[in-house]
């Protein structure tokens, strides 16, 4: 099919290479649909014969690429494209797409030569996710002075992509490797490709000291272990573990998907081969048996399935206006208002909002400040909002926010101290009103780093785990950042008086490893946006299974303006 994306094929890794953390699974792969409606007629004695063409957008270079393109369809003004557009998805990143309509006269390759040009729609791909249903409807335009109809365009994730296969094995009478004791074995997995070549997909822990041992059940993606084709072979190596790494190979088996959906049976039990000694050994039998004890296989579901079923995402910001920035009116302030430059609270601002705009359906943002002084009796407040409007704190779109943020530095005066928990309590004030799934949070918090209430944030963040929300810090200047590092929790998991945080919900990125050396310009906001938002889906993920909750179990009417739905943030 004309535009579908094929796996690239993985190089074979070795098993000291493989990270199982980094391992490479294909990306979700959505399939977009093409309809359009009352097209323009260029033909004289028929109607036009439309075909769609779709270009998609450099990350850095930002050139127009064509990526593929529909069947042309004779003599109609309402096509319905059977040709579909297979795309990688990826929220964290804004992938810009266009689709160009031609009237096609020739059998010629080269648009150049097909004059008749019906019309061209721009749009996002999460824009069209995040529709009502996955569809979106945008007139076509790029014909001045004429109406060129409407392009329709539905997204559907491929279904081989969630299915996810849990499994345990044991091993009996493995091979003794070790002098002075007895083995350490692990497996390991590869899925194969259709060259020939086998790419790791999964390696297990080792038990140490056993020549029979029970390993952990673990769960694989069924893409990641035989690319959705369930005859494929599947190789299983199993190895003696050492410790500088040189691992000594105990022996091999092949199997499927098929043969291991059987589940427990005289079928699933393997055979450890080594060919070696196969060969050199005439009475050679096996270096012991594999056992499958256990193999479920469920549906998994994913941040698209979510958003499909009508789950709403929340974006507020939230800006730090404490003295410790330095005088807006001057140079070395962060919040120094260049009028040939954004600062670099408006550019963090305006890379990690534009993602995030996408799956917000009005697109109205509540934005605030913290740590300012207010007119007219300079009472120092942690949540004011930029716009001054206590009751509708909504701003329109990120130009919106932008424009507030300006005003508002116009009018308070920055002060102290950097308090992060009342801002962090008011958003989950909203979150906890509505936790079942229709609603999902995000706080973007942008700050100079230094902050004076850490052991009431780390309470709010350990509160706010349990909720249906997600914090992003973005930190501005040049500070230590040690705070902020722990906060985002990566390395050790966030707790306060005595208690864990549930689930991982901060995400923290320096903006300086983003900027040139001067310091005045981005280096690559994609790469800036796709850092921050990376873990968005996986955090909604976690907070819909952690609650039970499934996607089609949304209810439908979850626009901010439902009952129920927070009024303001």
């Amino acid at each position: 099919m004309e535009g579908d994306v094929t796996d690239k094929q993985e190089d074979s890794a070795s098993v000291c290479e493989f990270d199982p953390i980094t391992g490479n699974i294909p990306a979700t792969k959505v399939e977009i649909t093409v309809s359009c409606r009352d097209l323009l007629d260029q033909d004289t004695f028929s109607k036009s014969d439309p075909m769609c063409v779709l270009y998609t957008q450099g990350v850095e270079s930002k050139q127009w690429r064509e990526f593929g393109r529909t069947e042309v369809i004779d003599n109609t003004l309402n096509p319905d494209f059977v040709r579909k557009y297979i795309l990688d998805y990826f929220f964290e990143e804004k992938q810009n797409l266009r689709f160009d309509i031609y009237d096609i006269d020739s059998k010629s390759p080269d648009l150049s030569k097909h004059q008749d040009f019906l019309g061209q729609a721009f749009c996002t791909l999460g824009e069209i996710v995040g529709s009502p249903a996955s569809r979106l409807e945008k007139p076509l335009g790029g014909i001045p002075g004429k109406t060129c109809g409407t392009i329709i365009l539905t997204a559907e994730e491929l279904g081989n992509c969630r299915d996810c296969a849990t499994m345990q094995f044991c091993a009996h009478k493995l091979d003794k490797k070790d002098f002075f004791g007895r083995s350490d074995p692990f497996m390991v997995f590869y899925r194969s490709n259709e060259d020939g070549t086998f790419t790791i997909c999964h390696k297990t822990e080792v038990v140490k000291n056993t020549l029979n041992p029970v390993w952990q059940p673990f769960s694989i993606p069924v893409r990641a272990l035989c690319n959705g084709d369930y005859d494929r072979s599947i190789k299983v190596e199993v190895y003696d573990w050492d410790r500088d790494g040189s691992h000594d190979f105990i022996g091999e088996f092949t199997t499927s998907f098929k043969e291991l959906s059987r589940g427990q049976s005289q079928f699933n039990v393997y055979e450890v081969v080594n060919a070696k000694k196969k060969i050199k050994k005439r009475r050679y039998i096996n270096s012991g048996t594999v056992t499958l004890l256990a193999f479920s296989v469920e549906s998994e579901h994913t941040f698209l399935d979510y958003i499909k079923a009508g789950t709403q995402i929340h974006f507020t910001v939230a800006i730090d206006f404490t003295a410790s920035n330095g005088n807006p009116s001057q140079s070395t302030s962060l919040h120094y208002m260049n009028p040939y430059q954004m600062n670099a609270y408006a550019m963090a601002l305006k890379a990690v909002g534009e993602i995030i705009q996408d799956y917000d359906s009005d697109k109205m943002f509540p934005a605030l400040g913290f740590g300012a002084k207010l007119p007219p009796d300079g009472r120092v407040s942690h949540e004011f909002p930029l716009n001054g409007n206590v009751d509708n704190p909504y701003c329109n779109g990120i130009e919106g926010i932008l424009e507030a943020y300006h005003q508002s530095l116009k009018t308070v005066q920055l002060y102290g101290p950097t308090n992060f928990a009342p801002i962090i309590n008011h958003v989950a004030q909203y979150a906890a009103a509505v936790q079942d799934g229709s609603q999902y949070f995000v706080l973007l918090i942008i700050t100079d780093g230094v902050i004076s209430d850490m052991a009431q944030t780390k309470e709010a963040i350990v509160n706010g785990a349990k909720l249906p929300m997600s914090i992003i810090i973005v930190g501005v200047g040049q500070a230590e950042f040690d705070a902020m590092v722990e906060l985002d929790g990566d390395d050790i998991r966030i707790s306060s008086r005595g208690k864990l945080a549930e689930r991982d919900i901060v995400q923290f990125v320096p903006f300086r490893d983003y900027m040139d050396r001067t310091g005045n310009h981005v280096l690559s906001m994609a790469r800036l946006a796709k850092d921050v938002l990376a873990e968005i889906p996986d955090q909604l993920i976690s907070y819909m299974k952690s609650k039970g909750i499934k996607p089609h179990h949304t209810p439908t009417d979850c626009s901010p303006s439902a009952p129920g739905s927070p009024v303001a943030v």
